[in-house]
């Protein structure tokens, strides 16, 4: 050090000619670093973010006049969207509405620099290009697991706890929009708990960072490259992104998906109490306006058990502060049944906590797990019957079902009668709600012969589908774009 000084002083008093001078390196600023932070940041984090291509039935569209473009009811329906590759054995999450319906789901890894898939260096321009299959979804958080085959173990983030994420970190969103495959995109966190329907539970993080149609499914990740939360919907009234975007926070989609990946299906804590926001009123009345205010306690539930009264005010879940009703609420489900939790609250102004084994929250027909390997007995496909579905069909309001899109000729569905239109209403002398549950009720059918229970034209009947017919349905083929990939 000593010598590097004295070269230093004399350089400055020996007058070096202009040409001569070497410029130091001008001092890097603070968007250069975010720059190349940025940059650094997405070479790490796009190998681990896939497309996915999904190929299933839906409504024909309509033209200007409202007359169907294509013949039928149903047509067959292309779509892409994204997923976050979760673990290196080849499990994937998404958005359930991206695999919703679908008969045949794609995964494709992104290029690596260099145009090559980084596990196939042979394999040119795109990343390779896998069969899924669905190992579980769940429409309450439209999330779902897709499972691939890979020959080598494939790239993974780090999930961060979405709990201590905070409004106003920059967060940066990557997917495939409108089908631009390995896209990014930049903004900040808007809000860390958007209540999007005043009667659902469900809580999401905001954020400005643009997304549009296709991002759904793909990740959102904090300034350290960890995922925050799975990017899911968008707030516009254009179809196009506002700065309003919308992701499930990471800690209910990890425990959703690691629920799927075990058992197939989801079952969410339960607690046992009604809650209500701590209104300036309430608030001076009980002496604070953080927590979330009991109304009532269900008997023989987990918080009657604990002791938890009414006029109680829980004020912390396992030491973290509850801010409000839905932050509890939200933290609840995304737990599983026989998971104790402890509990702090306020009664009479004095501090207390009590542990408290959550229950299994009371079933509901939206949670469901589904495979899209064979569809519904034998040749048949389904698909949920929408606002759209019951006008055409001219449906009663109130009929519950699955309608059926297609059925292969061959099969012994077709031979019982059955036809593209008709609604399924029981299996097996059980009734089925929606297509979804009509999947999970097949797969729990023994047969050979089952008794299906149907609606068509006003009416309901009674068939019987012979399932030793078996007549492996045609997969679709693969859109013009993606053949022979």
């Amino acid at each position: 050090m000593r010598f590097s000084t004295h070269i230093l002083t004399i350089s400055c008093l020996i007058a070096v000619p202009a040409f001569g001078q070497k410029s130091a390196p001008a001092p890097k600023n603070a968007l250069s670093s975010l720059s190349e932070s940025v940059e650094a940041l997405s070479r790490r984090v796009s190998p681990a973010v896939v497309q996915i291509f999904s190929t299933g039935y839906a409504l024909a569209d309509e033209d200007e006049q409202g007359a169907a473009t294509t013949a039928g009811l149903v047509t067959r329906q292309r779509s892409s969207g994204s997923g976050v590759v979760m673990s290196s054995d080849g499990y994937i999450v998404t958005n359930n509405h991206v695999v919703q319906n679908a008969r045949r789901v794609r995964v494709q890894l992104a290029a690596s620099e260099t145009g090559q898939d980084p596990l196939h260096p042979s394999s040119p321009q795109r990343g390779r290009l896998f069969e899924a299959r669905v190992v579980g979804a769940d429409r309450e958080s439209d999330l779902a697991v897709l499972k691939v085959e890979s020959s080598a173990p494939l790239p993974t983030l780090k999930l961060a706890d979405s709990e201590a994420l905070r409004q106003g970190e920059i967060v940066l969103a990557f997917g495939n929009p409108l089908g631009l495959e390995n896209s990014l995109s930049l903004g900040v966190v808007s809000s860390v708990g958007r209540q999007v329907k005043p009667d659902d539970p469900m809580t999401y993080i905001q954020t400005d960072a643009p997304i549009n149609p296709g991002n759904s499914g793909g990740a959102l990740l904090d300034a350290k490259g960890r995922v925050v939360g799975i990017n899911t919907a968008i707030l516009s009234h254009s179809g196009g992104s506002n700065g309003v975007g919308f992701a499930i926070p990471i800690n209910l989609v990890r425990s959703v998906a690691e629920q799927l990946v075990s058992t197939g299906k989801v079952e969410r804590g339960f607690l046992g109490v009604n809650l209500e926001p701590l209104t300036p009123d309430l608030a001076a009345q009980f002496g604070t306006g953080t927590g979330a205010l009991v109304t009532d306690v269900t008997p023989g539930k987990p918080a009657d058990k604990a002791g938890l009264k009414s006029g109680d005010i829980i004020t912390t879940l396992n030491g973290k502060v509850v801010e409000n009703p839905n932050h509890l609420q939200l933290a609840v489900i995304s737990l599983p049944p026989g998971t104790e939790v402890t509990i702090g609250y306020l009664r009479d102004g004095k501090e207390a906590t009590v542990n408290v084994k959550l229950d299994v929250r009371p079933a509901s027909n939206d949670v469901a797990s589904a495979s899209n390997d064979e569809g519904v007995l034998n040749g048949v496909a389904v698909a949920d019957i929408t606002d759209e579905v019951r006008e055409q069909l001219q449906l009663p309001p109130d009929l519950k079902g699955a309608v059926i899109s297609e059925v292969d000729p061959e099969s012994g569905s077709a031979q019982a009668g059955l036809t593209q239109g008709d609604i399924i209403l029981e299996l097996d002398r059980r009734r089925v709600h929606n297509a979804d549950e009509a999947v999970k009720l097949s797969d729990e059918i023994k047969g050979p012969k089952v008794l299906v229970r149907i609606w068509r034209k006003g009416f309901s009947q009674y068939v019987v589908v012979d399932e030793t017919k078996k007549s492996p349905a045609t997969p679709p083929s693969n859109p013009p774009d993606e053949e022979n990939q």
